[in-house]
């Protein structure tokens, strides 16, 4: 039976990092996979360029179309930053959850993906993601929501296995996205990697800017082998079953 998916992100090439995978089976098993982003990603490192917003939203449709996702939808809010001052991260929790919620609502949505409360790594508009997306599901009476998550335990392995080529601060990590005892599922996209590498690839806004390598970056030159090791699962927390409405 078809089902339909809706994940819901804060920036243009979120989708593609922590879910595309997800989305490419989703849609190659004949579900029906709907993008939404709260922001056009207007403040990322890449913000020198004036049009910074309208290039990452037609990045974000590239990224789309490689996943298989039957429609795009864009919030329109402000990109809040690192700072979180103003922005989506400031928007009215309710206001903002009514507008997801009927999208929701018209899609007939089975699932519904957000963020652990964390927002992974803290980013305030990642944070918010959660909260308007735990009410918006509410509202709607959308039956699941899995927040996308890393497995922790994973990525602190990973990341001291890096520190014997570049040395930094484990710290903010330690604390960042979900302890592996607390993930619920873990979905093998293997099969779904030349799509993933082809979204993340649309996002050429963010492989460059800022002193530090980026992410982006880092992943586009894995080789196969090592980009089938390393982005091979994604990982989501179910925390409960909502009641239909």
């Amino acid at each position: 039976m078809s089902r339909t998916c809706v994940f819901f992100h804060a920036h243009p090439d979120d989708e593609a990092l922590l879910t595309g995978g997800t989305m490419a089976r989703l849609a190659a098993e004949g579900h029906r996979v709907v993008l939404v982003v709260a922001t056009a990603g207007e403040r990322g490192l890449a913000s020198d360029r004036h049009d910074l917003g309208a290039v990452r939203t037609q990045e974000a449709h590239v990224s789309a179309k490689a996943l298989g996702c039957s429609r795009v939808e864009f919030l329109g809010y402000e990109d809040s930053g690192l700072d979180g001052s103003a922005g989506f991260a400031r928007a009215d929790v309710s206001e903002a959850a009514g507008r997801l919620a009927e999208l929701l609502h018209e899609e007939k949505a089975d699932l519904l993906t957000t963020y652990d409360p964390t927002g992974g790594y803290g980013h305030p508009d990642h944070v918010q993601v959660h909260r308007v997306g735990a009410l918006a599901a509410e509202l709607a009476g959308t039956l699941r929501v899995w927040e996308a998550t890393v497995d922790r335990t994973l990525l602190l392995r990973g990341l001291r296995l890096a520190r014997l080529v570049r040395d930094f601060d484990l710290t903010p990590f330690k604390s960042a996205y979900t302890p592996r005892e607390e993930i619920t599922h873990r979905v093998n996209v293997r099969r779904y990697l030349d799509q993933k590498r082809a979204a993340l690839a649309a996002h050429a806004t963010q492989t460059t800017g800022g002193e530090d390598p980026r992410t982006l970056t880092a992943l586009l030159s894995l080789p196969k082998p090592l980009f089938r090791l390393v982005m091979g699962t994604e990982w989501y927390v179910e925390r409960k079953r909502l009641r239909a409405r």
